[in-house]
C-alpha cells in the first residue's frame, strides 16, 4: 500500500497560492500551479515504486508473563530493493490485556550499513491478567524523497498467558528467610513453638521464660525448657473476593491483582511450611475452588490457578460464599479473607457469615489501604467541589473504620496496608500463629 506522507501533502498544497499569485500578476501562467501538482504526484508514485519491499518479517513474543512486569516483543523485518530504509515505523495491534490502548508503537532500525535487516522492539505493560491475544503488525517507510508511504501489515496467531505477579517471592528476603529450610529426602523434626510436648532441653539465653519447666529443673537441679514440636499440614486457604470493589485500581493495578500477589506470596511461605494450601475467589456466587495442595513444587499450579480469577462487576454475595466455604472444610482450617468494604449494608453480612466462621475456624482479613482516599483527604480545598470530595472520602474511610472495629471486637484479626507491605505483614501473622499454635 502506498499513501503520501506529510511532506507530500504540504508541498501539493503549496503549489494553489503560487499558482494565485501568478494568476494575478500574469494570468497566462495559471497553468503552472497545475502542472506543479501533477509533477509531485508522478514524484510520488514513483518514490512509492522505488521503495524497498519487505520479503519477510518476524515477530518473538514470550509465551507468558506476569502482571506488571514489562513485556518485550522483538520485531525483524527483511528488506529487498535497492533502496533499504534507514528506520521503519511500526503499530502492534494487541489485547487490551496487553495494554490499555490496545496498541504497542515500535521503531526498527538497521544494525549495519550492508544488512538488508532490520530489528527493534515493542515493550508494554499488561494490566490485567488472562490471555492476551496479539493482532495485526503493520509497518511503514518512507521512499528515498520522503513523499510517499510504503506500508505492509502482517495477521499474527501469536498470545500472551498473563500469570499473577509473583516477583516478591523470587526476592532476596524470602530466599533468605527460607534458607536454612530443609525440605528434601531426610526425615527431620521442626521444633518450635507448637503445641505438641517434644523433649526438655537445657534453657538458654533468649529463651521464652514461659517455657522454663520449674518441677523438671527442680528434679534435675539446672535450668530446663520444654520444646514443641511445630505443627505441619495444617489447611490454609485464601479467600479471594473478586467482586465490583476488588476490580477498583491501586497504583495502576486492579486491587483483585494485588491480593493475589500477597496471596502467592503468602501461599509460597506456607507450603514450604508443609501446610496444604488451597485457593477461593467469589463475587456473586463463589468460583474458584482449589484442592488443598502440599509441597512448594505445587506452587505454580496454585498461580495458573489464580490466573483464572477473573474480574466480576458484581456485588458479592458474603453469606452465599463464605456458607459454602464453610460446607466445603472438613477440618479446622485458617481462612484468610481479601476483601474490600464500600456497602455498609454488605458489610453487615459479611460481618454475619464470619461470624459464624469463627465458631469452627480462625478467620484473617486482609484490607488494602486505599491512598487514593488519603490523598483526596489531605489535599487542601480550593473550590467547593474539593470540599465535598474530601467529605465523602472521610465519610468511605470512617465506614472502613468502623467494620474494622466490629471485625477485631469479634476476636478477628485484621491487617491493613499498603499493597507493597501487606503481603510481608500477612506472612509475620501467619508465623505468629504457628508459633502461638492457634490451628
Amino acid at each position: 500500500m502506498i499513501y503520501p506522507t506529510s511532506r507530500a501533502v504540504f508541498l501539493i498544497a503549496l503549489g494553489a497560492p503560487i499558482a494565485a499569485v501568478l494568476a494575478a500578476v500574469i494570468p497566462s501562467l495559471w497553468a503552472i500551479g497545475l502542472a506543479w501538482a501533477v509533477m509531485l504526484l508522478i514524484l510520488l508514485a514513483l518514490d512509492g515504486l522505488v521503495a524497498a519491499k519487505v520479503s519477510n518479517v518476524d515477530l518473538a513474543s514470550p509465551g507468558q508473563t506476569e502482571i506488571g512486569e514489562p513485556l518485550q516483543f522483538n520485531i525483524k523485518a527483511d528488506f529487498a530493493g535497492m533502496m533499504l530504509p534507514r528506520t521503519v515505523q511500526g503499530n502492534l495491534g494487541v489485547d487490551e490485556r496487553l495494554s490499555e490502548t490496545g496498541r504497542v508503537e515500535l521503531n526498527l532500525a538497521r544494525e549495519g550499513a550492508s544488512n538488508n535487516q532490520l530489528t527493534g522492539q515493542a515493550a508494554t505493560t499488561p494490566t490485567r491478567r488472562g490471555i492476551g491475544e496479539i493482532g495485526k503488525l503493520w509497518l511503514r517507510w518512507t521512499g528515498p524523497l520522503g513523499l510517499a508511504w510504503r506500508q505492509t501489515e502482517k495477521e499474527s496467531d501469536k498470545s500472551v498467558s498473563v500469570l499473577p505477579n509473583i516477583s516478591a517471592v523470587r526476592s532476596p528476603t524470602v530466599q533468605m528467610f527460607l534458607r536454612d529450610s530443609v525440605f528434601g529426602l531426610l526425615a527431620r523434626k521442626f521444633r518450635g513453638e507448637g503445641s505438641e510436648f517434644e523433649a526438655l532441653t537445657e534453657y538458654q539465653p533468649g529463651m521464652d521464660r514461659r517455657s522454663i519447666d520449674w518441677k523438671g529443673s527442680a528434679r534435675h537441679s539446672k535450668l530446663l525448657a520444654k520444646e514443641y514440636d511445630t505443627e505441619r499440614n495444617n489447611q490454609i486457604v485464601f479467600a479471594l473476593d473478586c467482586g465490583s470493589a476488588m476490580c477498583e485500581p491501586i497504583d495502576g493495578l486492579p486491587r483483585i491483582d494485588r491480593a493475589v500477589s500477597a496471596a502467592l506470596l503468602t501461599a509460597y511461605i506456607t507450603l514450604k511450611s508443609g501446610d496444604k494450601t488451597s485457593l477461593f475467589s467469589f463475587a456473586a456466587k463463589p468460583e474458584l475452588s482449589t484442592p488443598f495442595l502440599s509441597n512448594s513444587r505445587n506452587f505454580f499450579r496454585l498461580q495458573q490457578d489464580a490466573a483464572t480469577i477473573d474480574y466480576r462487576h458484581q456485588e458479592s454475595n458474603y453469606t452465599l460464599a463464605l456458607s459454602a466455604l464453610q460446607n466445603r472444610l472438613k477440618r479446622r482450617s485458617l481462612i484468610i479473607v481479601f476483601t474490600d468494604f464500600t456497602d455498609p449494608t454488605a458489610a453487615d453480612l459479611m460481618l454475619e457469615a464470619a461470624g459464624r466462621l469463627i465458631d469452627k475456624h480462625l478467620v484473617l482479613f486482609v484490607v488494602l489501604e486505599d491512598k487514593e482516599l488519603a490523598t483526596v483527604i489531605g489535599k487542601p480545598p480550593e473550590t467547593s467541589a474539593d470540599v465535598t470530595r474530601a467529605v465523602t472520602a472521610q465519610s468511605l474511610l470512617d465506614q472502613k473504620k468502623l467494620v474494622v472495629t466490629r471485625l477485631q471486637h469479634m476476636g478477628i484479626d485484621v491487617i491493613e496496608g499498603a499493597h507493597d507491605v501487606v503481603g510481608t505483614r500477612l506472612i509475620n501473622s501467619y508465623l505468629k500463629i504457628k508459633r502461638r499454635g492457634q490451628l
